[in-house]
């Protein structure tokens, strides 16, 4: 979901749109002999229990129909090109009985309209297709709707209790989505991969739609995203189509690394570098390691000094300081934010078994040399001591 909108291209002229019809390419269009007060019934013969928003003249509309007169016989089908007509309504585009017949009209409503001649091709007719002061029947549907001034409609349905961040400008998310028409139409979907989408907000990498709907979203918040097609696929799209998208956020970064004390015992005194340590883990048993050795993630030993035993943390670990780009197969995603909930039960004062000295800070390139003090080749623990 990357390209750049563009505005859609504006229709033909009534004129051409006329002569597409008669040739059978396009649906009836601006009229002869209009009267003001001609007689326009409407059959609404079916409408959505839920219907946010309804046409008005001005608006960009998609529908399918099926034309015929009043003995049944079918003069013209969208159905039969397999494509909508789309139109601008109230701009003279269509007939007359068209024009008002759809306004109001809600996605997915149908209605039956019964045209009079006044309000469609009058005494002249078209040659060979309307014969003169016809009644037109029109069976429609509207299937999208849209006007240039629309924004990104946007509607929260679940949000988590704690929200401690939201997604904000050059953020990488990972989140799912269902994508659909108005209409309900599902044109992609992540859940059906199986894998969520994961990008940068607000950098140009989603169409501007998309980029807009994700700011300020938490982790875990379930929102549905309604983009206009000007900032989705414009004229490049699928017959500059809104699209409405069911987006859930599973992850935002980028992250510095962020940690939070649950609870701090008294009277203990805070965890160096250099001792081992023991903390619980998620499966019962406890993970062993010597901090500032590499034996873990780097965010992990950074989040886990200064604890105390008995202290309880949240560490939430960004990708660069965890597992990376990369991920671990089959257990850790891609550029996964991590957070870990840690109590520390036991630490060991002094060196491991086999351990010299642990080195915490940064590390010259000529180190052995420089505590090679007598040159020999050789670092002995006399050497170390008073580094």
């Amino acid at each position: 979901m990357a390209l750049r909108a563009r505005g859609c291209r504006p229709p033909p002229s009534p004129l051409l749109l006329l002569l597409l019809w008669v040739t059978g390419q396009a649906a009836p269009v601006a009229g002869l002999g209009l009267g003001p007060d001609a007689e326009l019934q409407i059959e609404r013969r079916f409408v959505p229990d839920e219907c946010p928003r309804t046409v008005h003249s001005g608006d960009f509309v998609r529908y399918h129909y099926v034309g015929t007169f009043p003995d049944g016989q079918k003069f013209d089908s969208s159905y039969d090109r397999d494509s909508t007509f789309n139109v601008f309504v109230g701009k003279g585009q269509l007939i007359a009985g068209m024009d008002q017949a759809l306004v109001g009209m809600c996605v997915n409503e149908r209605r039956f309209v019964k045209i009079p001649p006044t309000l469609a091709y009058g005494n002249d007719g078209v040659s060979g297709v309307i014969p003169p002061d016809s009644v037109l029947h029109f069976d429609v549907l509207l299937m999208d709707i849209w006007n240039s001034e629309d924004e990104v409609e946007i509607h929260t349905y679940f949000k988590p209790p704690s929200c401690p961040r939201t997604a904000q400008v050059s953020d990488f998310v990972r989140y799912h989505y269902n994508g659909t028409f108005l209409d309900g139409t599902l044109f992609d979907s992540s859940h059906n991969r199986m894998k969520t989408y994961d990008t940068y907000v607000g950098i140009g990498w989603l169409i501007p739609g998309m980029d807009k709907g994700l700011l300020g979203m938490c982790v875990g918040e379930k929102r549905i995203i309604t983009i206009p097609p000007f900032l989705a696929y414009g004229e490049h799209g699928d017959d500059c189509s809104s699209l409405c998208t069911s987006a859930e956020v599973s992850q935002r970064g980028p992250y510095a690394l962020f940690m939070r004390t649950l609870s701090s015992p008294d009277g203990l005194g805070p965890l160096q570098a250099v001792f081992c340590f023991i903390f619980r883990w998620n499966l019962g048993k406890t993970y062993n390691i010597v901090l500032g050795s590499g034996q873990v993630v780097l965010g992990m030993d950074m989040g886990l000094r200064q604890m105390c035993v008995g202290e309880k943390r949240t560490v939430i670990i960004p990708p660069h300081l965890g597992y990376g780009e990369a991920g671990v197969d089959g257990e850790v995603p891609g550029s996964a934010v991590l957070v870990f909930d840690i109590e520390l039960l036991e630490l060991v004062a002094g060196l491991p078994d086999g351990y010299m000295f642990i080195w915490n800070d940064e590390v010259s390139p000529n180190l052995f040399e420089e505590i090679d003090k007598d040159g020999n080749g050789e670092v002995l623990l006399e050497e170390v001591i008073g580094l």
